[in-house]
Order: C-alpha cells, then structure tokens, then sequence
C-alpha cells in the first residue's frame, strides 16, 4: 500500500494532511473551452492504502453522484489514513446532456478506458482520467445504475476469481456479488489489470436519487474503508445474507416472447420461487396475456420500469439462491428486514 506522501496529478499536488476541490481539464468544447471534472482529494496526514470513487461515468446515472458527494463533502475525515480520490461525475459531457453516452458520436466511455492520448476523444477523456487519478490508487469502486426503462437492486459487480478483487467485492456491504471479468474497456475491469482492484456497485434507476439506495451504498463505503484500514474497524457493515453468482447457470434475463404492455407482480430485490408467476404482457384489449414465470427459486436482480416491450426485451434479471441462502432470506423477510 501507498506510503504516506503527496498525490500527484499533472497539474499539481495534493500534499499529507490536505483537501482540494479541483476543475480538471479532461478536453474542450467546440469554442475550444475546457471540459472540466470535478475531483475531491483527500490526503490524510497518516499513510494508508488510497481509494478512488467514481460515478456517472454514463451521464444519466445519478445515484452514486450523490454518494462520492456526501463521502467527499459531508464525512468527518479526521481520523482517516490514506487517501481518498472522489470523482462525482466522470462523463461531463453526457451529464450536462442528461445521456447515457458522449454527445459526440454517442461513444460510450466505459468502454474506453485505460485509453490513449491520440486516439478519439472518448480515449483522450479516459486517458486523462485513468492516468491521473486511478492508476496512482490502491482499489477503487465505481458506481452506476440500471440503463433508463429498467432499475436495479443494489449489488456488486466484480470478478472474484482475482483474489484482491474478491477481497474488496466482499468487503462492500451488498447481499449479492455477480462475479465476472467485466467488458473490455471498462473501467473496472482496465483498472483491475492495471494493478488497481476496483468494482462496480450496480444501484437504482437512471436520472433518480434513491435515498435508499445512496445510504446503502454509503454503509458499503464505509466497510470498505474499514477493511483496508483508512476507517475504524466497527464502520463494517454485514448485509445480513450474501450470494455470489459465478456462471450462467446461476442467473439469467427473462424475456418477453410478445409485444405489449407489461404488468409486474414483483419488484427489483424480491424473492421469488419455482413457477411463480413474474409479470403478465397483454395487448391493448386485454384480449391476449403472456406470462412470465420464474425458472428456478432466486432474487430479481434487475427489473423493467417501463411497461411497454417488443418481442426480445429484457423483462428481470433472475439469480439463484442456493438452500442456506434462501433460509436467510426467508428470515429476513419474516422479520420485515430489507433486501
């Protein structure tokens, strides 16, 4: 882990025991103006491992916005040891647009990383983010949501056959880890084989605040933090049950087989079992139903918000739980707790 010492970006320093707001240039307008990030850097006087937060790497995705915000601005920092890098907004360009992707030739972002100086202006973004700002940390977590039409329960993401990526995945408090390499281009999967262990927290809808979902995440953060010794010990959060889905076997989208209008009978994070009917599709009459039924006992990981589909649409994201699973959840939901 880092020593305790200066954080250095290519236009300055964030020296031990120091706080900086910066604007920094990532590329420019079409007048030749820059486009700015903001950064939070927080530079403990204690040496400790630093972490990166990011968001809104896809314009649209507001939730965890707000909560690298409250970490970097509203949170005590006094006892902390290390360093924290917060990055509220990555993709400007598509947050002041409202769009998931970069205006210019709807590129997407995470697929762009760790970039390059001489190629799109997409990679040139990437470049100077990741360079900057990911490579110098020790372990990241980059937030995101459901794409807009569909939402999410909050969960992990993150290839846990990596054991310091595993460690890190099982340290945030959610109840269900999906384990997988990530895509090329990502930034989770391009900082994890830069050498950075970072994740990514799936949370909640597209242009929402989820109050929620933001203080779950930030209970994730907080464990986190006290895992890799930058927070006290007792900031650990359990989740209460835990899955971790490694293989296709164990998850799987639904699907309409008709177009029409959805009707859901269960919502983002239930338990459902064997042959529970999901959701009805019906036409305008009424006249013609089609049901969707649970193919194994799990949890919906992701659901549709919006009620209108075409033939092939993604209906719920379904993952199974195993028999001590299940138990767990089931007393959980006796006792009225969350899921």
């Amino acid at each position: 882990m880092s020593e305790s010492r200066a954080f250095t970006y290519s236009d300055g320093e964030v020296a031990p025991g120091e706080t900086a707001d910066i604007r920094y240039s990532v590329s420019q307008t079409y007048l030749g103006d820059p486009i700015r990030i903001p950064v939070t850097i927080i530079n403990a006087e204690k040496p400790g491992p630093r972490v990166f937060l990011s968001a809104a790497v896809h314009g649209d995705e507001l939730n965890g916005i707000e909560v690298v915000r409250a970490v970097a601005q509203e949170w005590a920092h006094e006892g902390l040891e290390g360093t924290l890098v917060c990055l509220p907004v990555l993709n400007v360009p598509a947050f002041m647009a409202q769009e998931r992707y970069l205006p210019i030739y709807d590129r997407d972002l995470n697929r762009s990383f760790p970039g390059a100086e001489e190629s799109t202006n997409a990679k040139r973004i990437a470049a100077r983010i990741f360079e900057n700002f990911i490579e110098p940390c020790d372990v990241g977590i980059d937030f995101h949501t459901s794409t807009r039409g569909r939402t999410n329960m909050l969960h992990v993401r993150a290839d846990t056959n990596d054991p310091a990526v595993g460690r890190l995945a099982k340290a945030f408090a959610s109840n269900v880890i999906i384990s997988s390499e990530g895509p090329s281009g990502s930034l989770r999967r391009e900082a994890s084989d830069a050498g950075v262990p970072t994740i990514t927290v799936e949370m909640g809808e597209a242009h929402r605040f989820q109050r929620k979902l933001i203080d779950r995440a930030l209970e994730g953060v907080e464990s986190v933090l006290a895992e890799y010794g930058l927070r006290p010990a007792e900031a650990v959060h359990w989740p209460g049950w835990r899955t971790i889905i490694d293989g296709n076997e164990e998850k799987t989208w639904l699907r309409a087989d008709a177009g029409g209008l959805v009707e859901m009978h269960y919502s983002q994070g239930s338990l459902v079992y064997e042959d529970d009917q999901i959701c009805t599709i019906t036409n305008p009459f009424k006249a013609e139903t089609d049901t969707i039924r649970a193919p194994f006992t799990g949890v919906l990981v992701g659901t549709v918000e919006n009620p209108l589909v075409y033939p092939g649409n993604p209906i719920c994201h379904l993952v199974r739980l195993d028999e001590r699973t299940l138990r767990a959840v089931e007393r959980e939901a006796e006792n009225g707790e969350r899921s």
